[in-house]
C-alpha cells in the first residue's frame, strides 16, 4: 500500500526529539495541528500522532478518514466458513505452536497500540519456549540492552506507551532487543531486501536463541507480493532457508466506527483475542489468494470503561490521580517508571483531565513518577506512587 510505505519511509528521518512536550500533547492541539496539516498523508500521520499521546479511539476515527468504507457483506461461502470455524484463544495457540518454531514474525498496524500490548503478552510465555531476541522495524537504539529501557531518541513509533511497554517488558524478563530497519533513503524493494540482510546478518550471529521480530503492515508477508516482489520475510525466508511462523494481526483492523469493522471481528463470540480453526482442521490465514502468512489474529472491538480501552487492564492496577491534585482542567497525566522520566524514557500511560470525570491509569505493579501539566505542557505536580 503506498500510503503505507510513505509514512515508513518519512519516519526513519523524523529528527530526534528535544522534550516529552514534542510528542505527547492534549487532544485539542492535536486536532489544531491536523486542521492545519494539508499534506498528501494528513490523516496516516495525525492519527500515529493521536495514538502516540494515548488517545487509542481517536486515533482509529482519523485513521479511517483515509477513505476506508463498511465492509461488504460476507460471500456465502466466507459466511459458511466463518459459521463452520471454531474460535481459539489466539495466545494459547500462538505460544503452543511456538515451542516448535524458531523464528515468528508478527506484524501490527501502525496507529493500532492493541497490536503490541497483544505482542506484549506473549513474551514471557515465548521466553520459556526459548525465545531470547526481539527484533523491531521501529527500533534505531543500540544502546538500549545496556539502559534497559526505551527513551525518546530509540524510535519514533517506540514512543507511544504501549510500544515502550513491549520494549520495557521484552527487556525485563530478558530479552536482546534489536532494530533491523534499512538505511534512510531505502524504500520499496531495496528497503526489503536491506531488512531481511540485517535480521539475517543478526541471527547469524546470534544462533543460540530463537527470534521473534515485529513488523509493520505487510512487511510480514511470506510469497509473491506485487508492490516489492517480496516483503522483508519473504527475502528472510529465501536468504535464511526457514520458513517463519508468521501472524498478521492487521488484516481486519478495528476501526473508529464500528460499524465499518469487519463482519468476522464484529462475530467473535467472546471478549478475547481469537484464531480461527476451520472445519478441515487448518487456522484460517485470509480469504483472499496466495496467502501471506500462516495465521491472521482477531481483535473483538473495544469497550470503553472509564473512557479506556478495557484490553488495558489486563495483569494492570487502576489508579486515579487524586482531586486534590488537580487545580485546574485540562490537565495531562503521564506516568514513567521510576527514575525514567529524568532521562527522557517512554511514560507507562497517559490520560488527559478535561472536567470533573478523571480518568484512570492502567499500570503494572511497581513504582512511578506521576507528572501533572496545564494546558501550557507546564509541569503542576510531580510525585511518586507504587503499586503492588
Amino acid at each position: 500500500m503506498k500510503f503505507q510505505l510513505l509514512l515508513c519511509s518519512l519516519f526513519t528521518i523524523v529528527a530526534q526529539a528535544q522534550s516529552e512536550n514534542d510528542y505527547y500533547k492534549f487532544s485539542t492541539d492535536l486536532y489544531h495541528n491536523l486542521e492545519k496539516d494539508t499534506t498528501a498523508w494528513k490523516y496516516q500521520m495525525n492519527a500515529t500522532y493521536f495514538s502516540i499521546s494515548g488517545y487509542y479511539k481517536k486515533a482509529l476515527e482519523i485513521w479511517d478518514k483515509n477513505g476506508f468504507r463498511k465492509s461488504a457483506p460476507l460471500t456465502a461461502s466466507d459466511s459458511l466458513l466463518f459459521a463452520k470455524s471454531k474460535p481459539l484463544n489466539a495466545r494459547d495457540y500462538i505460544l503452543n505452536r511456538s515451542k516448535n518454531e524458531s523464528l515468528i514474525v508478527i506484524n501490527e498496524a501502525h496507529t493500532n497500540a492493541r497490536h503490541r500490548t497483544f505482542t506484549q503478552s506473549l513474551l514471557k510465555g515465548l521466553y520459556d519456549n526459548g525465545y531470547r531476541y526481539l527484533g523491531l522495524e521501529a527500533l534505531h537504539d543500540t544502546l538500549i540492552n545496556k539502559r534497559k529501557f526505551p527513551i525518546l531518541d530509540s524510535g519514533f513509533y517506540t514512543r507511544e506507551p504501549e510500544f515502550g511497554n513491549l520494549l520495557s517488558e521484552a527487556l525485563k524478563i530478558g530479552f536482546t532487543v534489536f532494530g533491523y530497519e534499512a538505511s534512510d533513503g531505502k524504500n520499496g524493494k531495496e528497503r526489503e531486501i536491506e531488512q531481511a540482510q540485517n535480521i539475517k546478518r543478526f541471527i547469524d550471529s546470534h544462533p543460540k536463541g530463537k527470534v521473534l521480530i515485529h513488523c509493520g503492515h505487510d512487511h510480514v508477508f511470506e510469497n509473491e507480493y506485487k508492490p516489492w516482489e517480496k516483503a522483508m520475510t519473504g527475502r528472510l525466508k529465501e536468504y535464511m532457508g526457514i520458513d517463519p511462523f508468521t501472524i498478521n494481526q492487521a488484516l481486519f483492523p478495528e476501526k473508529g466506527n464500528p460499524e465499518l469493522n469487519h463482519p468476522f471481528v464484529k462475530g467473535i463470540p467472546k471478549k478475547e483475542t481469537v484464531v480461527l480453526q476451520l472445519e478441515s482442521g487448518a487456522i484460517f490465514n485470509g480469504l483472499s489468494n496466495p496467502k501471506q502468512t500462516d495465521i491472521v489474529v482477531l481483535h473483538p472491538e473495544t469497550n470503553y470503561p472509564n473512557n479506556r480501552p478495557d484490553w488495558l487492564q489486563d495483569g494492570s492496577i487502576l489508579y486515579t490521580v487524586p482531586k486534590k491534585k488537580i487545580k485546574n482542567t485540562p490537565v495531562l497525566v503521564t506516568a514513567y517508571r521510576a527514575k525514567e522520566y529524568d532521562q527522557k524514557g517512554i511514560p507507562a500511560d497517559i490520560v488527559e483531565i478535561n472536567g470533573k470525570e478523571i480518568p484512570p491509569l492502567y499500570l503494572k505493579p511497581g513504582t512511578y513518577d506521576i507528572i501533572l501539566k496545564d494546558k501550557n505542557y507546564t509541569s503542576t505536580e510531580r510525585y511518586t506512587i507504587t503499586l503492588k
